[in-house]
């Protein structure tokens, strides 16, 4: 006994790789008949829904891949917090043409103004923009460059981290980096030079890189590499995330 087409179809859409041909196609064919569309515009509109649920797929991977602590749009940030930053540089930073010609960007400005919430923000964008993204603090960055290099493995990750073509690196400057921790960083970040775009974010002004890396021979090199197409948001102003919290504390006036 041959097998009821429907069973047939679903095993041929399933091999594939068909999910949304297999879930919509039933109800979108009923509507295309109702409509008195013929078979050509219902398989256009098929396919245009097959294309349209694999490229969010697409997108959720490559957000999972990045390994963001939160997932967070420049829709939500609050750039009149900080008067003291270019929005519209922003949101030409999210078109993420800068990404494309392998160019860095540096968040410089004091805890709670918001570089990490920006940093995520342009890091969505590029994985809306099918661009493949890799997020880490820098403190943990070189913990794992120095536990690789340890147990044999750090070709592999130099190149896994080569390989995003945008890299956000997070927090530099909160924790001093051992001589050993700081040399590695430096290598990566030569490696990505001019073949993959790196976005940092820290709270000390470009002076004060010497206390993280510890030797003003490195810290020159390393900002000369940085520096050289490079695109500085400078994000001074109050901590809002005080502000936020203080006016959850203080009660309203009656």
């Amino acid at each position: 006994m041959t097998e009821a087409p429907e069973i047939l179809l679903a095993h041929h859409l399933k091999t594939l790789k068909l999910p949304t041909f297999l879930r919509e196609y039933d109800k979108l064919a009923r509507h295309c008949a109702a409509e008195g569309l013929d078979h050509v515009r219902f398989l256009a509109r098929l396919v245009e829904l097959e294309l349209i649920d694999r490229e969010r797929r697409m997108i959720e991977r490559r957000i999972k891949s990045a390994k963001f602590p939160a997932v967070k749009s420049l829709d939500s940030f609050d750039f009149k917090a900080i008067p003291a930053l270019n929005k519209m540089q922003v949101l030409e930073l999210a078109r993420c043409e800068w990404i494309e010609r392998r160019e860095n960007v540096i968040a410089l400005g004091p805890s709670g103004t918001g570089k990490t919430h920006a940093a995520l923000g342009l890091g969505l964008a590029a994985c809306q923009r099918g661009l493949s993204v890799g997020f880490v603090t820098a403190a943990a960055l070189v913990h794992e460059l120095i536990e690789a290099r340890d147990e044999r493995r750090l070709l592999r990750l130099q190149k896994q981290m080569a390989n995003h073509k945008l890299l956000i690196i997070d927090e530099l400057g909160f924790v001093p980096l051992s001589k050993t921790g700081a040399e590695l960083l430096f290598e990566l970040i030569s490696q990505r030079y001019e073949r993959g775009a790196t976005l940092i974010t820290s709270n000390l002004p470009f002076d004060e890189w010497t206390e993280t890396f510890g030797s003003e021979r490195l810290t020159g090199a390393l900002l000369d590499r940085l520096t050289h197409h490079v695109t500085i948001l400078e994000m001074n102003g109050d901590s809002y995330r005080l502000a936020q919290s203080r006016a959850r504390t203080i009660p309203a006036k009656p």
